[in-house]
């Protein structure tokens, strides 16, 4: 086995022809090569491989075929990678025993083989010396074709091929600076796949992780932050795309990372935590004001209309708050088009990547994630239950507090779930489900907090000539939000009751 530790760029194909020649003067240049590479990924009709994080493909390369397996790993830059030469276009599966896909290898996978999409790329690639490490640094044109449906293909990747991986991250943000060159944690073959199943360009939901029992903390920590991070880069089109959507999920994945940080906070550095987490909150924040405004606009003034409130007072509040959306996803859209979002990219999976664990912490790199999930789940559920005993006596930015808290402790839930036998997942599921409840309750309370903010300032600085059917609309929404809020007090309140502690713990070190 091999292994390989790349970063990939998605780059503007008018860029594309001054990389090699301009775009990363750090390091000396080594000879250029160029190379017509034709790869068919194969797998079963159900993606059997695709769902245990492998991919198969055979690549023609001039005159010779290869066969490579390729294993995602833990989810890091790093991934392994197995090579053999084949006779012809069809993968050869006797050559396939010192790989993961032996484990699938039965008796009828390679009648079930079939290829699902091919890469046609035309690669121009040069060899870079950037203080000692040796990398490679390749231009990548063509398309990713399956059926009928195609997509173009042009990025840069940049593989490390001996030394340092700071010298990766160092000769990346060159090329950031140079090219706009943004970060994309796809591969093709999950771009095929995408391209397969008619997804990729909108929004993009967080994908499953899985932990293996016997990963120290930090190293599943690494694996959580990556698969955030993917959801993050994910919805960058559809935020550019001004989709409602698109800019919720990247809110999500953001949080998410940032629940991530909190929840392992014993064990990362502080220094470079502390600055990761302002650019992360700096980002939230360009972003939410698109979300706010959108649902207040989707779910309390559209439906207005409804409940006896005068045209002329919806149409002044919805046409007002629709500007106000307008610009809100304007300024999400041009965060994430700026280079502060490009280098803040590059910066988290460098932290990811080198980030070494906190001297002294209670969780050394021998200890396994399984008791450390354990222990983070029992704390925080305690601390939960006890603060919200007392719901009804909570103000407003302590109720906001009490939901982020069970916000964490529903995304842990998430987070370990792998961990946990198929017989325990009953019981997580319950917690997870009365956690959803609980932050949805308060979610609500929360937002109907902020709406009360837009529509009494909507109402007070409204034109004199719509000013009396603007207030009025205001305090239509006002009012229903308020008789609605006691209701998801009591739904709180009596699903913080039921929240337990669980009997079950995940599997330990095996």
């Amino acid at each position: 086995m091999t292994s390989e530790t790349e970063l990939k760029f998605r780059i503007a194909p008018r860029k594309l022809s001054s990389v090699l020649r301009n775009g990363g003067s750090s390091g000396r240049r080594g000879d250029q090569t160029e190379q017509t590479l034709v790869s068919t990924y194969y797998d079963t009709t159900k993606h059997k491989l695709r769902r245990h994080g492998l991919s198969l493909r055979v690549r023609k390369i001039e005159d010779q075929y290869v066969q490579t397996v390729k294993a995602g790993g833990t989810g890091r830059v790093t991934r392994g990678e197995w090579e053999h030469e084949v006779s012809g276009t069809k993968p050869d599966l006797n050559k396939t025993r010192h790989t993961p896909l032996r484990s699938l290898a039965t008796a009828k996978l390679p009648r079930k083989l079939k290829p699902v999409f091919q890469t046609d790329i035309h690669r121009m690639a040069q060899a870079r010396r950037v203080r000692n490490s040796q990398i490679e640094l390749a231009v990548d044109r063509g398309r990713i074709s399956a059926g009928r449906r195609s997509r173009p293909v042009a990025e840069l990747e940049l593989e490390l091929k001996s030394g340092h991986v700071a010298d990766l991250f160092r000769l990346a943000r060159t090329l950031e600076r140079r090219t706009d060159a943004e970060l994309d944690l796809r591969s093709k073959a999950e771009r095929g796949y995408q391209l397969v199943a008619g997804s990729g360009g909108g929004a993009q939901r967080a994908e499953p992780i899985a932990l293996k029992p016997e990963l120290s903390p930090r190293e599943a920590f690494g694996v959580i932050a990556h698969s955030t991070l993917r959801q993050i880069t994910g919805n960058a089109d559809a935020v550019r795309d001004m989709d409602a959507e698109g800019v919720h999920q990247m809110r999500v994945g953001l949080r998410r990372l940032r629940a991530a940080i909190s929840l392992f906070a014993g064990i990362l550095p502080r220094a470079s935590t502390e600055r990761i987490k302002a650019e992360l909150k700096w980002l939230t924040g360009e972003l939410a004001p698109a979300r706010e405004v959108d649902v207040f606009l989707t779910e309390s003034i559209l439906p207005i209309t409804a409940h006896g409130v005068p045209r002329r007072g919806a149409r002044a509040i919805r046409k007002r708050f629709s500007a106000q959306r307008k610009s809100a996803f304007e300024r999400a859209r041009d965060a994430v088009m700026s280079a502060r979002y490009r280098r803040l990219l590059i910066d988290v999976i460098e932290w990811i990547e080198t980030g070494r664990p906190r001297v002294n912490n209670a969780h050394n790199d021998d200890s396994a994630i399984a008791p450390y999930a354990a222990q983070i789940l029992d704390r925080r559920i305690r601390k939960a239950r006890k603060q919200g005993k007392r719901l009804d006596d909570l103000e407003p930015m302590q109720r906001h507090k009490l939901r982020i808290r069970i916000k964490k402790i529903r995304y842990a839930a998430d987070f370990f779930k792998s961990l946990y036998s198929d017989g325990d997942q009953k019981e997580l599921a319950v917690l997870s489900d009365r956690l959803k409840q609980i932050q949805s309750a308060l979610g609500s309370l929360n937002d109907f907090m902020a709406h009360r903010e837009l529509a009494t300032e909507a109402a007070l600085t409204a034109p004199p000539a719509n000013r009396r059917a603007q207030a009025f609309a205001s305090g239509v929404i006002v009012g229903q939000e308020r008789k609605a809020a006691d209701g998801l007090m009591q739904d709180a309140a009596k699903q913080l009751h039921r929240l337990r502690r669980l009997r079950a713990v995940p599997n330990a070190r095996a």
